[in-house]
């Protein structure tokens, strides 16, 4: 991943959604946020808290809010990510002139989120999630395995459950359990390389 000082050298550097983040960055710079890069992205916080990042994606550019679900949205705008958020909810942009049709919005939203940080608001916890039959089989025939999944994080946890569950049939299921045994062992994610 490459390493960009600040938001103005990330911006210069976009190949995609330029002219989209500029007009984006405009209207958020009136809205007492700090701003920084953090994950790679353009990231803006308030009173040292998290409250957007900003992300270029293939069709569109995102503007993520951290707790967009705790936001207060009357018109509806934001959109969860997929079907497993839970939290992030992000407004999709494809032109400066959606940008700045939504301005005022978008200055609401951020009012918003910058209010649910400063309440603390937080989330319930996440419901304790069944694993699919297939993958708890496993863990139940193998302590080893049971042991090594359990040391993983809670999110990577789920991320096997949810590939393992993802698939329709059974034998698929199973073998993607099986797929995963060694990296369940080394303690990897999904995802780690």
């Amino acid at each position: 991943m490459k390493k960009y000082p600040d938001v103005d050298a990330y911006i210069a550097d976009m190949k995609r959604w330029r002219d989209e983040a500029i007009a984006l960055r405009e209207v958020l710079s009136g809205c007492k946020l700090d701003e920084a890069i953090k994950w790679g992205k353009p990231c803006y916080g308030h009173e040292g808290k998290n409250v957007l990042i900003v992300q270029s994606m293939k069709n569109f550019l995102a503007l993520l809010f951290v707790k967009g679900a705790l936001v207060e949205d009357p018109k509806g705008l934001l959109e969860f990510q997929g079907p497993n958020s839970r939290s992030g909810k992000r407004l999709c942009f494809t032109s400066v002139a959606e940008v700045k049709k939504h301005k005022a919005a978008i200055r609401k939203l951020v009012r918003s989120a910058i209010e649910v940080e400063a309440q603390g608001k937080t989330l319930p916890k996440r419901p304790a999630s069944k694993l699919a039959p297939e993958l708890q089989a496993r863990l139940d025939g193998d302590a080893k395995l049971a042991a090594a999944f359990e040391k993983l994080t809670p999110g990577r946890r789920r991320e096997y459950n949810l590939f393992v569950s993802g698939a329709k049939q059974s034998k698929t299921r199973s073998t993607r359990v099986e797929k995963n045994v060694a990296r369940i062992l080394a303690g990897k994610g999904l995802r780690d390389r």
